[in-house]
């Protein structure tokens, strides 16, 4: 189903081989290796906070950093990404991936199921919302996007909807808002998050299974289950314009320096300047988070200039060896 999270096409301009010796492509990195560069994604019980739930995980993994990717209320349910290690440094940059919610919506009154399905309707498209007064953010009107909503089931006053929305949607406020327009007044009985971009929660695990999986693994040297819970952390920002990067440019990326056009082997060719994007290596591994400073037809049509500032570092610096000069002083 479309979240918004459509990808471009990859325009190659200059063709370039990986160095065996170097790096290593996301789907081969060792258990260990992802539990420093991974990501599981929890299907959160009712109850606990987000906050705890990452806690937990970190104290059943045994490593030092574990992150929570979004946060839902202790009574929410479902997908849950938790970056792992080096991850929790892109939690910030996946926010903006498309969600999609499957809940409750309860009606103060009885309606036919044909005026359900056009209120669903009505809200379908950009909406208005003001941020609830229990929410961390700052309070408001702003305006979302809600990509479908899909009326699965009804008995009596209860009705099953499926959402899937731009990031930042209140699930909340937008069923109190269809009650309003339907005259009858609406309140959200239940909530389950089914999918946060490109994580589903056919993906995910509850802890007791990461726990299992990671026992079997420690005990019996057994990798199947442990495998199917840990993903790359790559997955976090899947989502985002994507640029790749020849060898001999990682290392510099890595210590912070903008990237330029001769150092890019590949991009995404709906790249606008100014936006949000992952830099990755030719095996896939994610070096960076920057910012395009030109779009995809300008990387395209000239030779050199800067291509994107580095905004955040996500590999660390030696992983590939260093191919650049540093300024002498004076």
């Amino acid at each position: 189903m479309d979240l918004g999270t459509d990808r471009g096409r990859m325009v190659t301009i200059s063709a370039s081989d990986p160095n065996p010796s170097f790096g290593r492509e996301p789907e081969r990195r060792s258990v260990k290796e992802l539990l420093e560069k991974g990501l599981v994604i929890i299907d959160k019980p009712r109850g606990p906070t987000s906050h705890q739930v990452a806690a937990w995980v970190k104290e059943v993994l045994g490593i030092e950093k574990a992150g929570h990717h979004g946060t839902l209320d202790p009574n929410t349910t479902g997908v849950l990404p938790i970056a792992l290690g080096n991850g929790v440094r892109m939690l910030e940059s996946g926010l903006s991936e498309g969600k999609e919610y499957i809940a409750i919506m309860k009606l103060h009154s009885d309606q036919s199921d044909e005026r359900i399905r056009g209120i669903a309707s009505d809200f379908t498209g950009e909406i208005y919302q003001f941020v609830p007064v229990r929410s961390a953010v700052k309070r408001g009107l702003r305006t979302r996007r809600v990509h479908y909503i899909k009326v699965l089931e009804k008995r009596g006053r209860d009705v099953l909807i499926l959402v899937g929305c731009e990031s930042g949607t209140y699930i909340r406020t937008l069923i109190h808002d269809m009650g309003e327009v339907l005259g009858v007044g609406a309140n959200m009985a239940e909530l389950r998050r089914t999918r946060s971009g490109r994580m589903a929660e056919e993906s995910s695990c509850t802890l007791q299974q990461l726990r299992d999986a990671l026992e079997f693994y420690r005990t019996e040297g057994d990798e199947t289950a442990i495998r199917k819970v840990l993903m790359p952390y790559e997955l976090l920002v899947s989502h985002l314009p994507s640029i790749i990067i020849k060898d001999s440019a990682v290392d510099a990326v890595c210590h912070g320096a903008p990237l330029g056009v001769p150092g890019i082997s590949s991009f995404r060719d709906d790249i606008k300047e100014g936006q949000t994007l992952a830099i990755y290596t030719l095996k896939g591994e994610v070096v960076a988070i920057g910012k395009a400073m030109m779009d995809a037809p300008r990387m395209s049509s000239v030779r050199n200039g800067g291509a994107a500032l580095v905004e955040r570092v996500i590999m660390e610096p030696g992983t590939y060896p260093r191919q650049w000069k540093s300024r002498t002083r004076p």
